[in-house]
């Protein structure tokens, strides 16, 4: 199969690119101009320029693709306007299932994410879930996943997968959340009672693989962690992979929100990205937790990856490139 891959040079997107490459697949991984030259290279790898908010910059990328992976996008920053997410999500997707068409790709996946749904209050959410972003990226990602559910209502065989606080080796997001871990900087809000989903690298990438092999055309899927954990064990674990002590540091949400509101705001300023912003305090103190059964049972989806397990995988990488 010929698969095409927007946002190949990202944590996601790279990971897809490798386990397609394993399973022999030829791969036209799509990188943004701005975008370093990738190290991976591979013989059947072609690397191809393009931004997806530029419908030019994506004519005839997709022609000959039996497959198309829809990855390209960015995670929440603070100060960003609203209407740079819509542009790259909304009308990037738009622009992408556009041309998509135009090729007539055979399957397309959409990689969305769990957030469209907001914070969950109660039991965790499936598929079913009312979608209620609560910030300007969750909403560029819900506006993205109604362009998508218009392509395929028009007939075009677009599947949404929706990974969940994905982690794992080659991953620099979250590298800050460890070093603050091993450095005793990591505290929790109001005693880090709240519920977070984590999935590893390794178990977000099969289940997309088997959502765009095996996925319902115009269908959702929650790619998430076996189970949801509380920030105190998320935070408790990271500390004993890394052999230091748990966390001790807590504040109450208010105190949270004051400080990273002062933040944003005096590292706005000198154009800074804050270490904690005010989404970043929503995220530690809202309840995110997501049932994957039906990925279970429509695609054979099972994470394999416990907390623990991913957490000593992930560390062992950053310990080998010297990170941490």
């Amino acid at each position: 199969m010929k698969v095409a891959v927007t946002g190949a040079t990202g944590f996601v997107g790279g990971a897809l690119v490798r386990a397609l490459l394993d399973d022999g697949h030829e791969v036209v991984g799509v990188k943004r101009p701005s975008s370093t030259q990738p190290t991976l290279q591979h013989p059947n790898l072609t690397w191809a320029t393009a931004d997806v908010t530029d419908p030019a910059s994506l004519r005839g990328l997709f022609d000959g693709a039996d497959w198309l992976i829809h990855a390209a996008g960015m995670l929440g920053q603070a100060g960003l306007p609203e209407s740079d997410y819509l542009k790259l999500h909304e009308q990037g997707t738009n622009n992408v299932l556009m041309e998509a068409t135009k090729a007539d790709v055979g399957r397309i996946l959409y990689v969305s994410s769990p957030g469209v749904l907001g914070p969950i209050s109660g039991p965790p959410a499936d598929e079913t879930a009312p979608l209620a972003p609560s910030n300007p990226y969750e909403r560029s990602k819900a506006a993205a996943e109604m362009v998508a559910q218009v392509h395929a209502t028009a007939g075009l065989p677009v599947v949404i997968a929706r990974p969940e606080f994905i982690y794992g080796p080659t991953d620099l997001h979250v590298l800050g959340l460890f070093k603050a871990v091993r450095d005793g900087r990591f505290f929790t809000i109001d005693g880090g009672k709240y519920y977070c989903h984590p999935t590893f690298i390794d178990d977000a990438v099969t289940g997309m693989l088997l959502a765009l092999r095996n996925g319902r055309s115009g269908q959702t899927y929650h790619i998430t962690g076996p189970k949801p954990v509380t920030f105190r064990e998320l935070g408790q674990t990271i500390a004993a992979a890394l052999d230091v002590p748990p966390p001790k540091l807590n504040l109450p949400r208010w105190l949270a929100w004051l400080g990273a509101a002062g933040l944003e705001i005096g590292l706005g300023l000198i154009k800074k990205q804050p270490p904690l912003s005010r989404t970043g305090v929503a995220f530690f103190s809202e309840d995110r937790r997501f049932s994957w059964q039906k990925a279970h049972e429509e695609l054979g989806y099972t994470p394999q990856f416990d907390l623990e397990q991913g957490v000593a995988e992930t560390v062992a990488w950053y310990r080998e490139n010297e990170l941490v």
